[in-house]
């Protein structure tokens, strides 16, 4: 059984996520709401996608230092910073996925969590 709320202000965190993808041109971002699913790890994904590793690597450790510095938080975990097709930051109640595009089209993580609230977000900064 996961265990809820392990940070005090998630709502921020969710915000700053979002708003470090849109400054690094990530694309197609969403969250998908998994509070209402039991099954549900977490209470909230992530994802988004670029075009080139490099990419990739770059807004997952922007999200990571933009995170520390605006919200006081440091992940639980993060891994796939090595090979660059599927970086996962774990802040607990957030987790992030930033794919490759071809291997976020290949894993279609939506799907496995269809059931959950979605929000769409454009992929350029307010």
């Amino acid at each position: 059984m996961r265990k809820r709320h392990q940070i005090e202000n998630t709502p921020e965190v969710l915000k700053t996520i979002i708003q470090t993808i849109q400054d690094k041109k990530g694309s197609d971002i969403i969250s998908l709401n998994l509070k209402k699913i039991h099954a549900a790890v977490t209470d909230y994904f992530v994802i988004c996608h670029a075009p080139s590793r490099t990419q990739v690597v770059a807004i997952a450790g922007h999200i990571v230092d933009e995170v520390s510095i605006k919200c006081g938080q440091r992940p639980y975990n993060k891994e796939g910073f090595e090979n660059a097709e599927w970086i996962l930051i774990d802040y607990v109640d957030v987790v992030v996925h930033v794919f490759l595009d071809s291997t976020r089209n290949f894993y279609q993580l939506e799907r496995l969590w269809a059931d959950a609230e979605k929000t769409v977000y454009d992929d350029e900064a307010k």
